[in-house]
């Protein structure tokens, strides 16, 4: 069998996750509005593919000996295979869009247009425009520019034909909004009439404006289509050597706005005449991806659509529980220095990592806090609580990593409070990005210096919290504490060599770690013991890693892979990876968690990690996977994975046609969603159990 068969491209095994995506907005069992909530979902995903991989495609045409290397094939060869590709998926997405409205209305919830307005709504409307819409918006008629307006990546802009009659010929001219977005809600929710709730898009309300936004030509006719443009988000980084590394990152993200067109969304009903105007006014091509759509655009402003219905149109609520060792007024310190806790996010709650900084920031035995900072958010409690610490007298250092694509704004903001504040501030490591979700801190105890860890798989990062599903390992075991310790210590001396016998840290040993652990399941295999490995990863793309592990399938090791986006690796091929299973589950919460267990002759290994098994990860950002050793904490891992891989309502089987197929429920079986049973289980203590 050829490479090719063996290997699913990366970015058409991305669009085939982000079809699982699609799959929930048009699945009748989710809630309504979590059904338009998933596809603003997909739009973001989709806006994040091109800004960074398609973008990444097209700048490889023209190079094709090169890129046949990487990808293998020619790029245009594969530039045509993500559009028709996306083309198919939004075909769906318009649909599943128009079942959804449809569904709404029966809830008596109406998204209503310019043309279906009440008089008493078009006075609302109106009035709305005036005070807050038209103060914020600034047309520009195209006639009067010497070159095309460069269009904004993130914003959202009405293309307009503007036309007058005159006796015997009519005059038309286009003029060019930007939608306010950042000062008015993408969504206006008018006064209920009758029990009838109204919900209005912004973009129709400017519609509705346009009279009285171009009063002073005396046009008589209006039409106005939605465009957007997305651009190539990489970061170009000067070498300046005048510039700090925190001035060169601002830079680059200011510079971002310029960055390369990738893809073109228009209104598929904007006359033709006026797409080619656009076409060519802003010297675009096919290699631009110009995609047919509907009425609207940026639909990720769907992840916040207003409910204004029953409760019942959302998820249940889910509120975080509180971890069982960790009750109110209980010191986490003193917690850690007896047991390692584990915390599963966002089952349990984010505020006990706050109320361990907190401690820790008041704690006067304690000398030195030490954290990675990869993604956090723009109001801040962990940032807080790390400057408040500072303010009490601690040695605090945050590395803090500018590259995180995305958020470099956020994070160039706080890396600024942090160095105001008196926090030693250390921006990553030359040539890697600091992508480990670890913290240190070091506490006087009696004659000696004892080291608490913590380390996560996910970000430091409360908004991500509720969504996102990840576990953090607490502890003061000295086989972990000590060797984060010099994690750390790495990061302050770069030019330094360090060994770690417990934790895998990339790029200096988890890679060759990790082989040794397959291989070592493979010796077990071919010796007729059992073999078995599981893992649970966002993505599984490094070619040398999918390769052995088509070697320990054809040794007989039993492989699942719970792989929530892309999945390079094909389950399944007779004579190559039958022994391989491959689900992901796209669910309520986003699964983000890494973990990895190893059969080990029934002494299983149990890692949580930040890294997935990529080659970014692996080689090129140093990441952190951490042992878990306790007893009671591996049989929760092991609980968790194996509700996770027997769900039947929301797993799907990952494939070589990338269909999505859902895990088919046998007759009499009763349904395991597993988010909702692992949130039961957890608030019964049960999660520790034996199964």
């Amino acid at each position: 069998m050829s490479k090719t068969k063996k290997i699913i491209n990366r970015e058409l095994s991305w669009l085939s996750f982000n079809h699982r995506v699609l799959q929930e907005a048009a699945d009748p069992g989710v809630p309504l509005i979590e059904r338009l909530r998933f596809l603003g979902i997909f739009s973001n995903n989709m806006d994040e593919f091109f800004k960074v991989r398609v973008a990444s495609v097209k700048r490889m045409i023209g190079h094709d000996k090169e890129a046949r290397r990487i990808i293998g094939e020619k790029p245009r060869s594969l530039m045509n295979r993500i559009q028709q590709t996306v083309i198919g998926l939004q075909k769906v997405f318009d649909k599943t869009y128009l079942d959804i409205v449809g569904q709404l209305e029966k809830e008596n919830i109406f998204l209503i247009n310019e043309t279906q307005l009440s008089d008493k709504q078009r006075n609302f409307v109106e009035e709305y425009f005036e005070s807050l819409i038209l103060p914020n918006i600034s047309p520009i008629m195209l006639r009067n520019v010497q070159e095309f307006p460069s269009l904004t990546d993130k914003s959202i802009y009405l293309v307009v034909i503007l036309k007058r009659q005159k006796k015997h010929a009519s005059q038309t001219e286009y003029a060019l909004i930007e939608l306010p977005t950042d000062m008015a809600s993408r969504f206006l929710v008018l006064p209920p009439e009758k029990n009838r709730k109204f919900i209005m898009i912004l973009d129709d309300v400017i519609r509705t404006g346009l009279p009285r936004i171009f009063s002073i030509f005396n046009f008589d006719h209006f039409e106005a289509y939605t465009i957007k443009l997305t651009r190539d988000a990489e970061l170009d980084i000067d070498n300046d050597i005048s510039k700090s590394f925190l001035e060169l990152i601002s830079s680059s993200v200011s510079d971002r706005k310029k960055g390369q067109p990738v893809r073109f969304v228009y209104d598929k009903k904007i006359p033709r005449n006026l797409l080619d105007y656009l076409i060519r006014e802003m010297d675009l091509d096919e290699e631009d991806n110009l995609i047919p759509g509907g009425r609207y655009h940026n639909f990720k402003d769907y992840m916040e659509f207003p409910n204004t219905g029953r409760a019942s149109l959302e998820y249940n609520p889910t509120p975080p529980l509180t971890h069982p060792e960790l009750l109110p007024g209980q010191s986490i310190l003193e917690v850690m220095a007896e047991k390692d806790v584990l915390l599963y996010y966002p089952y349990q709650k984010f505020s006990h990592f706050i109320d361990l900084l907190r401690e820790a920031s008041m704690d006067p035995a304690v000398k030195t806090i030490k954290i990675c900072v990869y993604r956090v958010a723009r109001v801040s409690k962990v940032t807080n609580a790390l400057i408040n610490a500072a303010r009490n007298g601690k040695e605090v250092t945050v590395i803090i990593e500018l590259r995180a694509r995305f958020d470099e704004k956020s994070n160039i903001y706080w890396a600024r409070k942090l160095e105001e504040a008196g926090v030693r501030v250390i921006f990553g490591v030359p040539g890697l990005k600091v992508h480990s979700k670890i913290l240190q801190i070091s506490r006087r105890e009696g004659k000696s210096i004892r080291h608490y860890a913590l380390v996560s798989t996910g970000n430091f990062h409360e908004q991500n919290a509720g969504v996102y599903s990840d576990l953090t390992l607490l502890t003061s075991d000295p086989r972990i504490s000590q060797e984060v310790k010099k994690v750390f210590d790495f990061f302050e001396n770069t030019f330094k060599t360090y060994t770690y016998k417990h934790l895998l840290v990339s790029p200096m040993n988890m890679r060759r770690r990790l082989i040794t652990l397959i291989d070592k399941e493979i010796q077990h295999a071919h010796a007729g013991k059992p073999a078995y490995i599981i893992l649970k990863i966002n993505n599984l793309v490094d070619a040398e890693m999918i390769k052995k592990l088509y070697k320990a399938s054809q040794a007989g090791v039993k492989i699942k892979l719970l792989i929530r986006g892309i999945c390079c690796l094909v389950p399944g091929l007779p004579g190559i990876s039958e022994n391989i299973e491959a689900r992901a589950i796209i669910d309520k919460f986003l699964e983000h968690s890494r973990i990895f267990i190893f059969s080990n002759l029934g002494k299983e290994k149990f890692y949580i990690s930040s890294a997935d098994w990529m080659p970014r990860n692996l080689d090129h950002r140093v990441e952190v996977a951490t042992p878990v050793y306790d007893p009671l904490l591996q049989q929760q891992i092991r609980n968790y994975i194996d509700i996770q891989w027997c769900d039947n309502v929301k797993n799907r089987i990952i494939n070589n046609s990338q269909s999505n197929p859902y895990v088919i429920r046998r007759p009499g079986e009763k349904k395991i969603r597993a988010q909702m049973k692992l949130y039961e289980m957890i608030r019964d203590g049960s999660l520790s159990k034996e199964s």
